[in-house]
């Protein structure tokens, strides 16, 4: 695994600023961000060395090189999933790149299922913590003391003063945010209504397929965490209805700007 880091990296390292220390992962149909991104270079994900394919519509899958109001970024329009097929190391090895250039900051987005019955379809969630219910773990197996801890710290997976900041930013915009608990599943069934109960009554507010991985891997790095999710249809009783990944890409697509604005604003405040 060194060694395909070590590769990715020094190929990626002719597109990448020394000043960069944000990295940003965007989820299903949230690839809008890049309309803020000042774009230096492009590099699709089958050009990289090592790095997987993204399958799943609504994923570009390029990363992108560039800054947001003057600070530099690497920006990966399109993730990576589980439920793809792909191990978890593959899953979380891009992060893993992004250690290996110097990120510090990483801010991850996708669309989920909403828990909370305060919650409503459109509402855009900021992730305070989450619930691993993938069955698996990026960290099983022998670890390598280079990359990170055997045991990391997970008090604080996601950072309360980038948490506190986006609130900040959102009463000064008047946008409304909720905030809550992320529980991550290996999909890509979405949940039954058993399910939805069942991770509502363990203390989630949303539910979806992606994220935890990634941020249990930045923290494994000591790279800091902001996740922010759109609610883009509801698990809660008596409102569940059939739903479809079109359906999800619509809704997520309509409420974009306003978490592009958040996110904007806060990259640009690190």
């Amino acid at each position: 695994m060194l060694k395909q880091i070590k590769e990715t990296a020094d190929y990626l390292r002719k597109y990448y600023s020394p000043n960069t220390f944000t990295g940003i992962i965007l989820g299903t149909g949230l690839g809008g961000l890049v309309n803020e991104i000042d774009i230096r270079d492009t590099i699709a994900y089958g050009d990289i060395p090592n790095f997987p394919v993204s399958t799943v519509e609504g994923h570009e899958g390029r990363l992108i090189f560039g800054s947001i109001r003057g600070n530099e970024i690497v920006a990966m329009q399109g993730r990576f999933h589980y439920y793809e097929g792909y191990s978890m190391q593959q899953v979380t090895f891009p992060v893993r790149v992004m250690q290996a250039l110097g990120i510090k900051n990483l801010f991850v987005s996708n669309a989920s299922g909403g828990l909370n019955p305060d919650f409503k379809v459109g509402d855009i969630m900021v992730i305070t913590d989450h619930i691993n219910m993938f069955g698996d773990n990026p960290l099983i197996g022998k670890n390598i003391n280079e990359l990170g801890p055997r045991f990391p710290d997970m008090s604080e997976p996601y950072s309360r003063t980038l948490t506190n900041r986006a609130f900040e930013i959102a009463e000064k915009t008047g946008i409304e945010l909720r905030k809550g608990v992320y529980v991550g599943t290996a999909g890509p069934s979405f949940e039954t209504p058993a399910e939805y109960k069942f991770f509502r009554v363990i203390g989630g507010d949303a539910v979806g397929m992606s994220t935890v991985p990634e941020v249990i891997v930045a923290r494994h790095a000591g790279i800091t965490c902001f996740g922010i999710s759109i609610i883009t249809d509801s698990g809660v009783p008596g409102q569940i209805v059939e739903i479809s990944h079109k359906e999800v890409q619509e809704v997520a697509a309509k409420a974009e700007p306003r978490m592009t604005k958040i996110i904007a604003e806060l990259v640009a405040s690190v």
